[in-house]
């Protein structure tokens, strides 16, 4: 094809992740191409997760969506980490913050020099020197102002109302030319030839033609796997919950600056604070628990009167095999399911969709940029996974059989690798394009009880004093810093206070 990007795209199914899909092919093809997106009433948005991580911001500075507009018509907060609780063992909690610990200090990272103080009986908390982590212990959020020190900027995200978000883009996509067709798709149409796909026939008989698609269809992908066979990676074996329930509540003040994930008997609890509401849902193993007695507990453990009735979700962590086949790519949960623990289900479709930009093929016989699409999608799941996996593995709980199963698991070796390396030295392994860098792995794996035997022997060149004179002035830059903001509410009352809505 002469010009790839003149082609017709069709973005089959909506919610977050068909209409990112669709904003971001508007915004890059500025009316060359065509993007269609196909959606169903009948159908419903699964919605898992409304936390997101700090690289929505880039995706939203691409397509000039304005921050404080977005905050308010999606009824979102701000999100400076995730609060564990009772993971690595009941009564205890950690937070993984947004951003650094401290600074590196002639090219050896930080938290060497605070185990060397550790080890002199110093007891500051590596959390401490962590702005996003003390600014959430006390509940203060700011922007920062023009001018400021890179460790006064704060690393963060947004939790919002996933409906309104799939809305919001939806209004910014069809501004933008997208063409929206409603209609339940009953059947795929595919080349004779090489089964490439050709459209999608809606209920009544219109069909919907295009050159490329996307499958934002859910977990039954209708194209990826029903239609082209993908195949499925199971990683059940290493993340053993399989069932969710989620509900809304009302809210309550103040409006904590941070997701909470509180570890149950057989599964996790997160906690999601919007302005006008709480989201709260309930991911268990039920292999070891049943359905009753979870709603139970997660009703039982809501900060306000429930909403509605908890809805159910069933699912099987992993991935599909390729993400791409012939002319179609899969995002969201066509492309798998990794369950919502470090909230990544939004940033997965976002690289989705930038990858296959970087990737856009030339022609229907590009199989070279298929091949690369679908080794670093499996480079960047695995990644997660890994992630993922060392919350259940590095627990120190003996009150349940699912914590007892997950401590004893095998584990990938090379999670298994990231650990020992960690053990052994306090050093991290590092892989090109990873989601989660060191900050993130620190914060887990000493919130999760794994302590390093040794630090990196350079932290011992300076002067011991001279380190504990640094380390001081950065905890009391961070409180400093810290005491001037205003608190979380306060700042979204001041600049992106929602209007008002009925409780959903």
């Amino acid at each position: 094809m002469s010009d790839p990007v003149s082609r017709t795209f069709v973005v089959v199914g909506g919610g977050s992740a068909g209409w990112i899909a669709a904003a971001c092919l508007a915004h890059a093809l500025k009316g060359k191409g065509r993007v269609r997106l196909v959606e169903s009433d009948e159908i419903g948005i699964v919605g898992v997760g409304e936390a997101t991580i700090p690289p929505i911001q880039f995706l939203n500075s691409l397509l000039g969506i304005d921050e404080r507009d977005f905050v308010r018509q999606t009824q979102a907060t701000f999100k400076l980490g995730i609060q564990f609780r009772d993971w690595t063992r009941l009564g205890h909690e950690y937070i993984h913050p947004f951003g650094m610990h401290g600074r590196n200090i002639d090219a050896v990272s930080f938290h060497n020099f605070w185990l060397r103080l550790r080890a002199q009986g110093d007891a500051s908390e590596i959390g401490d020197y962590s702005l996003a982590t003390v600014a959430a212990q006390a509940g203060k959020f700011a922007t920062p102002p023009p001018n400021v020190p890179p460790e006064a900027v704060l690393a963060y995200a947004y939790h919002f109302d996933a409906g309104l978000y799939a809305s919001y883009l939806r209004a910014y996509s069809e501004a933008r030319g997208v063409e929206r067709i409603e209609g339940r798709i009953v059947s795929v149409r595919q080349r004779p030839e090489d089964g490439f796909i050709t459209g999608v026939e809606l209920a009544g008989g219109k069909l919907v033609e295009g050159d490329f698609f996307i499958d934002c269809s859910g977990f039954r992908g209708l194209l990826i796997e029903q239609t082209l066979k993908s195949g499925f990676e199971d990683w059940s074996h290493w993340l053993p919950c399989d069932r969710a329930l989620a509900v809304p509540c009302e809210s309550v003040s103040p409006l904590t600056p941070y997701t909470r994930s509180t570890a149950r008997k057989a599964g996790w609890q997160w906690r999601i604070p919007l302005q006008h509401r709480i989201g709260n849902g309930h991911v268990y193993c039920s292999g070891f628990m049943g359905d009753d007695e979870a709603a139970q507990i997660l009703l039982s453990n809501l900060d306000g009167r429930a909403l509605a009735d908890p809805r159910p979700l069933r699912f099987v962590a992993g991935r599909r095999k390729q993400a791409w086949v012939k002319n179609c790519v899969a995002l969201g949960l066509a492309s798998g399911f990794m369950e919502p623990l470090e909230s990544t289900s939004i940033h997965l479709v976002q690289t989705g969709v930038f990858r296959l930009l970087a990737l856009m093929p030339v022609d229907d016989h590009d199989q070279a940029s298929a091949d690369e699409y679908n080794r670093l999608t499996q480079e960047e799941w695995e990644h997660i996974r890994d992630f993922i996996v060392l919350h259940y593995h590095a627990n120190e709980r003996t009150d349940s059989e699912f914590w007892t199963h997950c401590r004893t698991m095998e584990i990938p070796d090379s999670l298994r690798h990231r650990i020992e390396l960690f053990r052994n030295r306090g050093r991290m392994a590092r892989y090109d394009g990873q989601l989660f860098l060191e900050p993130s792995w620190l914060a887990v794996l000493l919130g999760q009880g794994v302590w390093p035997k040794a630090y990196d022997p350079l932290a011992d060149v300076p002067d011991l004093e001279q380190v504990r004179k640094t380390l001081g002035q950065i905890r009391e830059f961070t409180s400093r810093v810290v005491s001037g903001m205003p608190s979380h509410e306060g700042f979204i009352e001041a600049n992106c206070k929602a209007p008002s809505l009925e409780p959903a």
